[in-house]
């Protein structure tokens, strides 16, 4: 599937932040892009995290669930570094603790488990009937019609180019601060190629895993992580591999959140191919605290 060369260029951005720098045995350092945000998107880490504890197992045994908290914004104008604990290493699983350091602080930790693939009973829930992607309106199409008015906030976070497309099937909380049900349909697409090796497709699920969750636990409060009003930021992070997936067309991301309290939205999300096979599954709790001076 060809893809435009500055959508190949985003992706190959990607790409190199995984290419992590080894420092000492268990010791990594990766850096972040500069696209001149504040902080260092918490899908980056992720993926950095889970490719530094790739890279202490052995090429057989591959990741199939991973826990993580974000501890401190990260700094995206300082390198990262992550410190691997190998926890255990067995026959058949493997665990690893990550560790990512800056300023000579903890601002994010994961554990996550590793497995060589062996068969088993097989089973999963089915795919939502949505409109395919390609029925719906692009990026192009969307900053055309809706970024011209949006917050400049919107409009820097669109206007960047990403290595992941997004395609909502319903726009209806774009145009409105009508209060909605708590559940979204996405669609998502890697815009350059992911190499075929597994350890980096599974960071780039990892990577794209943390988009747009925040955004539907806000859904029921008519608001969304644009809102200036609010204080937005991912908590925690949990994630379960549950087939491979070569990220070479549309994953259709559904969504739901079951509660917020505490200042705090819960979302859980599945991750499926078009043709509806369940790759992986996501739970993530966010802050959602007003600021305040509001």
């Amino acid at each position: 599937m060809s893809r435009p060369p500055e959508s190949q260029a985003a992706m190959d951005q990607l790409l190199s932040t995984l290419d992590l720098e080894k420092l000492e045995e268990n010791l990594f350092r990766g850096v972040s892009p500069q696209v001149g945000w504040q902080r260092v998107f918490g899908g980056q880490v992720i993926a950095q995290a889970l490719m530094a504890a790739q890279r202490t197992v052995d090429g057989d045994c591959f990741v199939h669930s991973l826990h993580a908290y974000f501890i401190r914004p990260g700094d995206p104008a300082v390198p990262i570094v992550y410190q691997v604990e190998r926890i255990r290493d067995g026959s058949s699983f493997a665990t690893r603790w990550i560790v990512a350091i800056q300023h000579g602080r903890p601002i994010f930790s994961m554990s996550a488990s590793f497995q060589v693939e062996e068969q088993g009973l097989d089973h999963q829930v089915g795919m939502p009937p949505v409109t395919q992607p390609d029925k719906l309106m692009g990026e192009k199409e969307f900053k055309e019609l809706f970024l011209a008015q949006a917050p400049a906030a919107v409009r820097k976070y669109w206007n960047q180019d990403r290595p992941i497309e997004v395609r909502p099937v319903s726009l209806v909380h774009y145009l409105t601060k009508e209060k909605l049900e708590p559940r979204q349909d996405i669609w998502v697409r890697a815009v350059g190629e992911v190499p075929p090796d597994r350890h980096y497709q599974a960071c780039v699920l990892a990577y794209l895993s943390d988009m747009t969750l925040l955004d539907t636990s806000l859904y029921p409060h008519g608001t969304s992580i644009f809102d200036p009003k609010l204080q937005v930021a991912s908590l925690d992070h949990a994630m379960w591999f549950h087939r491979s997936c070569a990220l070479d067309d549309w994953l259709l991301y559904t969504q739901d959140s079951p509660s917020s309290s505490g200042a705090r939205g819960m979302t859980r999300g599945s991750l499926y191919t078009r043709s509806g096979t369940l790759i992986a599954s996501v739970a993530q709790e966010g802050l959602i605290r007003k600021r305040a001076d509001e």
